[in-house]
């Protein structure tokens, strides 16, 4: 049997890092197995549809590398690959399971359905529809479809019995029956829900392993069900543990936050008397300002970096390699490094990650990444990128880093004269002074003005003056910088500034360290 897998988003939004990493394993599967990938859109919710979702699905998949076989896009033997194209598909099937009675047309209104789901929220229960509709005769179904009373169609779930199915990662799976709800399968506007459209989908593509979250673990029982109702086999379901984050997290409705209490329940205020946000533990969300695959791209992460963190966020390999490009996993992946237990994304792994890649750049393809960012801040033709970005390049973790590492190249800011002072340099201001006095005629009578020349024509002034290196080199640093961390030590800070700014620097430095 060829393995045949799908990614089936719904156009809601951003692609997020949870539905990212179901594409990965999705499709990496699908390569492993020799099998194809396909992807289809699943918009059966059209009230939650946003404008050019579909197109940030393309987007994304084709940024991340994840080729499909077969999709809305490119087409396929088995489409259309968007379910709202699909809409005729469904109700055949519904009517199949209502002729089979595993299925039921319901035409309760909505003012019966919320003054039932009132009553069971008064007695402290769960809301389940009482199967009221179930026992209309024929005749009485009939009259209401030719009056053009508005229904649903129910899955007719036993009110005895188990239901339950085999997952690759939980074993097997079993419930209760009369723990189940009758879900609606065709919805009143003609539309599948999701629980019946992806049951039918996934049967008519050929679909043969199911992976997605295990937010649908408790629904499984439900679909098998349907499978069985229609003579079908079950896929194979693979239900992959969620990606968490240990973060604040508030009301989506509200917008208020989820505060610290004491034991009192009260919340612990701030030293200026705001509650004081809680970090909880929680799934990945982008309403809760979580990034999406769209945001880490545009901070300057690389596709590769996040491709080889995402995929270790569930999936153990064997042995202790944690480098893979998407080529290499497409041969190394396999269901039994999954986890069972969630993965919890931690942004300063995957900057450590993504400055390892950033490390093997070739200095051009650096150069290609870094420019955007340089010129939020800097000219190219008023300073030398290639120098620029060989000092860079070792220092860089993410892309989005580099404007405040080198905006003192745009204009000197403001500093402290306590700058001036380190302990293991042995200067301070006073040291710095003297020497920055020193070195400036030396500077200033300096007509070639190389990172070379500098280095020699300083360093031999230092041993003239009797002075300690750090001595000169943290003022001249601190001087021209007006930081204590820079790409590059004076020399180098110096070449990329040009000689007149380099003066102009040094006086005002000596100027505000005499006043």
């Amino acid at each position: 049997m060829s393995v045949r897998t799908r990614f089936a988003p719904s156009p809601t939004g951003y692609m997020h890092l949870g539905n990212l990493r179901t594409a990965l394993y999705t499709y990496l599967y699908a390569k492993k197995s020799g099998g194809k990938f396909i992807l289809r859109i699943e918009d059966t919710d059209q009230e939650r549809e946003v404008p050019g979702a579909v197109q940030i699905i393309y987007n994304s998949l084709k940024t991340a590398g994840l080729s499909h076989d077969e999709g809305p896009d490119i087409g396929g033997p088995v489409g259309p690959y968007i379910q709202s194209e699909r809409k005729d598909t469904y109700l055949p099937f519904a009517k199949q399971l209502v002729e089979s009675g595993h299925a039921y047309y319901c035409f309760c209104t909505k003012e019966r359905l919320e003054e039932a789901r009132a009553e069971a929220e008064k007695k402290g229960e769960n809301f389940k529809y009482d199967k009221h509709c179930l026992h209309l005769s024929k005749e009485e179904i009939q009259a209401k479809l030719d009056a053009g009373e508005p229904y649903v169609i129910r899955q007719n779930i036993p009110t005895e019995g188990k239901a339950g199915f085999d997952d690759v990662i939980y074993g097997h799976v079993e419930v209760d029956c009369d723990t189940l709800d009758d879900n609606v399968l065709i919805k009143a506007d003609g539309l599948p829900t999701y629980n019946f459209a992806n049951v039918i989908d996934d049967h008519l593509m050929g679909i043969t392993h199911v992976m997605r979250g295990n937010e649908y673990l408790a629904s499984a029982p439900k679909y098998n069900l349907l499978y069985n109702a229609l003579g079908w086999e079950p896929p194979t379901y693979v239900h992959l543990t969620p990606v968490m984050v240990e973060g604040t997290m508030r009301n989506k409705k509200t917008g208020v936050y989820v505060f610290e209490t004491d034991e009192n329940g009260n919340p612990v205020l701030d030293e200026n008397g705001n509650p004081i946000k809680a970090i909880v533990k929680r799934k990945m969300s982008k309403s809760q300002g979580d990034p999406s695959f769209e945001d880490l791209l545009a901070d300057g992460y690389l596709v590769d970096a996040i491709i080889n963190y995402l995929v270790l966020l569930g999936w153990s390999p064997r042995g202790e390699r944690e480098f893979y490009s998407l080529k290499e996993l497409e041969e190394a992946f396999d269901l039994e490094g999954l986890s069972k237990s969630p993965s919890f994304f931690d942004i300063v792994k995957l900057n450590w990650f993504n400055a390892e890649y950033i490390k093997k750049l070739s200095p051009e393809a650096y150069l290609e990444h870094a420019r955007p960012w340089l010129n939020k801040v800097l000219s190219e033709d008023k300073f030398d990128y290639k120098r620029l970005c060989e000092l860079l390049q070792g220092r860089t973790e993410v892309f989005n880093q580099l404007p405040e590492m080198i905006d003192f190249l745009a204009g000197m800011p403001e500093f402290e004269s306590d700058l001036y002072t380190h302990k293991k340099m042995k200067t301070n201001p006073e040291v710095a002074l003297d020497a920055l006095t020193k070195i400036r005629p030396v500077l200033e009578n300096l007509t070639e003005w190389t990172e070379e020349k500098l280095h020699d024509t300083v360093m031999e002034a230092i041993t003239e003056f009797g002075m300690k290196n750090g001595q000169m080199l943290w003022p001249l640093r601190i001087a021209i910088s007006g930081k204590m961390s820079t790409p590059g030590g004076a020399f180098e800070i110096a070449y990329l500034l040009g000689k007149e700014e380099t003066m102009k620097r040094l006086d005002a430095s000596i100027a505000r360290l005499q006043a």
